[in-house]
């Protein structure tokens, strides 16, 4: 008897036995389950956009390895290009899981991802102004940044805030799926969450910013600085879905700085203009302008002798 032979067709089989009843699981009907891989938006291929887009926004400090060229304008127009074509073909596929693209035509979904793609190139202007005020909040608050070019080229905290920027106009577009998809590939870059909903001012800085998370109706006016495991989040999400669209997320007037550690909760949390939060702090209640809140040193609490 070949027991070799044998051991191998034993293998086999049960190689087959474990396929098969994987694949039968696959039969269910359930969300996991759906297998149109070509309906979905490619994550390689809106990381790729969101690389080429920071090179758009910021032309004189990332190199291109791909498109080579002596003259700067052109280089820059065949990235835009590109850019320009494979956005639209994301969000053509995006639309499928759009409710106001039901069984639409594959002709329709081109025509209108042509159309949201050209509105949100429009917008470059606009995203490379707040960024601008961005960089030099960043400079003018952080006495260890030698240029802006390091700041640029090495901090999270901007790296997130351009990258929210682009998202941000997308979500206004009401582009599926790729918004969120942009943000949390930022999120894995730089430990900074920041949902594509929220509504963020010019002069906005990041100071470490790994922890930081910030939810969808967040409203953050301008001149705002917030440092590392900052929360500006929902007080409560059991509602679960009957919440959609509800503004959960506080809002933080101009000129706040937030320290370290702080959360701050709910949608109907104002903090006022020209108020510092220290370190630490939980908050769920409005805080009138110019007020300074920080937790009490547990230091005060010994009885010194």
């Amino acid at each position: 008897m070949d027991y070799k032979s044998s051991g191998r067709d034993a293998l086999k089989e049960e190689i087959k036995d474990i396929v098969d009843l994987i694949l039968s699981d696959y039969d269910k009907a359930r969300d996991i389950d759906q297998m149109d891989v070509y309906n979905q938006p490619d994550r390689d291929a809106v990381k790729d956009i969101v690389i080429k887009l920071i090179r758009i926004l910021y032309p004189g400090y990332y190199r291109d390895k791909v498109y080579k060229s002596y003259n700067d304008n052109n280089r820059i127009a065949v990235v835009l290009e590109d850019v320009i074509y494979n956005m639209q073909k994301q969000i053509a596929i995006a639309f499928h899981h759009s409710p106001d693209y039901k069984n639409a035509s594959d002709e329709t979904l081109d025509c209108a991802a042509r159309c949201i793609t050209h509105e949100f190139f429009k917008k470059i202007p606009k995203i490379r102004e707040y960024l601008d005020t961005d960089l030099q909040a960043c400079y003018d608050g952080d006495p260890a940044a030698y240029s802006k070019g390091e700041i640029i080229l090495s901090y999270p905290g901007l790296t997130a805030t351009t990258i929210n920027r682009i998202a941000h106009e997308l979500y206004i577009l009401k582009v599926p799926l790729i918004p969120r998809m942009m943000t949390e590939y930022a999120h894995s870059k730089t430990g900074i969450d920041i949902h594509p909903g929220a509504t963020i001012g010019k002069y906005f800085m990041i100071d470490h910013g790994t922890g930081i998370v910030i939810g969808e109706t967040s409203i953050i006016g301008e001149h705002v600085k917030i440092y590392q495991g900052v929360t500006i989040g929902g007080l409560s999400t059991r509602g679960g879905q009957a919440l959609k669209g509800v503004k959960r997320h506080p809002t933080i007037e101009n000129n706040v700085t937030i320290y370290s550690g702080a959360s701050i909760l709910g949608g109907e949390t104002v903090i006022g203009a020209d108020t510092v939060i220290g370190a630490n702090a939980f908050i769920t209640s409005s805080v009138p302008s110019g007020s300074r809140i920080s937790m009490k040193n547990p230091c005060d609490c010994v009885d010194k002798k």
